[in-house]
């Protein structure tokens, strides 16, 4: 599923072929259409980043794509002519450009926008710090995930919410709260300094490897550790052995809109009290 290192390796992968380039046909399609992409035709691409979850494509006239991936969503790119590795009908987004053809495959969200007001959309301008920013402001998002709107949230959603800090996803969640030693279910409020500022710079350095291992799209936390049980520690692997302490990993529905699975060892992490 893409989280912030998903979007990190897209971008980086399609930049080369766009940013600079100017756009020959631009098509959406698909609930939600957006037919006044036809106004980025003719200009150039100044940019392709990611910014938590979501990938921006800015444009020379101030126009800006955003798509976001959700669960399902996919960036291809393919020469001119080449056939897609996905059917037609599941494009929502299509560019080209001379010499390549940029597809997105099933994102449920594909927005054109100003970039200028950029700090004025519901999601890109309340996002919390991005984890794989050069200038992640770690002060920042400690202080978003202590606000009181957040102290009875239990520290999984927490987490994930894209408000406080941008990147995590579920798998991110489960395992840096095991690497951690912290229950997914301890309020905020219960989790002392020290602990949230660890689980903070945990997701930022697993982020940050994944991002730029160059090993392609597998996701690994357990560099490093030869008696590992896989590329992760418990994400995926309700019933098998915890890596510390043998017990069983545990997994259960956790948070809303939508819930998430979340995955934990009940002995490493016990619940509070």
């Amino acid at each position: 599923m893409p989280e912030g290192d998903t979007l990190y390796r897209t971008a980086a992968g399609l930049r080369p072929y766009l940013v600079g380039r100017t756009v020959t046909a631009a098509r959406t399609s698909g609930p939600g259409a957006v037919p006044q992409v036809q106004r980025v035709v003719g200009h150039e691409i100044t940019g392709v980043d990611a910014l938590g979850k979501n990938l921006l494509i800015t444009f020379d006239n101030g126009l800006e794509i955003r798509t976001h991936l959700r669960m399902n969503g996919s960036w291809h790119r393919y020469r001119p002519g080449e056939r897609w590795r996905r059917p037609p009908g599941r494009a929502r987004l299509v560019l080209e450009v001379p010499g390549a053809v940029a597809v997105c495959f099933d994102a449920p969200v594909v927005e054109l926008l100003e970039q200028r007001a950029e700090a004025l959309h519901p999601s890109l301008g309340q996002l919390g710090p991005d984890l794989l920013s050069p200038d992640f402001d770690a002060a920042e998002a400690l202080r978003r995930l202590r606000a009181p709107e957040r102290a009875s949230m239990e520290i999984a959603a927490a987490l994930l919410d894209q408000r406080a800090l941008a990147g995590i996803g579920n798998v991110y969640k489960s395992e840096v709260l095991w690497l951690d030693r912290v229950s997914p279910f301890t309020p905020v409020a219960e989790v002392d300094d020290e602990a949230l500022a660890r689980l903070v710079a945990t997701a930022r350095r697993l982020l940050l490897a994944n991002a730029t291992s160059g090993r392609g799209p597998e996701r690994v936390t357990t560099t490093g550790d030869r008696g590992a049980p896989g590329p992760l520690y418990v994400y995926g692997r309700t019933g098998r052995r915890c890596r510390r302490c043998r017990t069983a990993i545990a997994s259960r529905r956790q948070g809303f809109d939508p819930p998430r699975t979340t995955y934990w060892c009940p002995a490493c992490q016990p619940d509070r009290p």
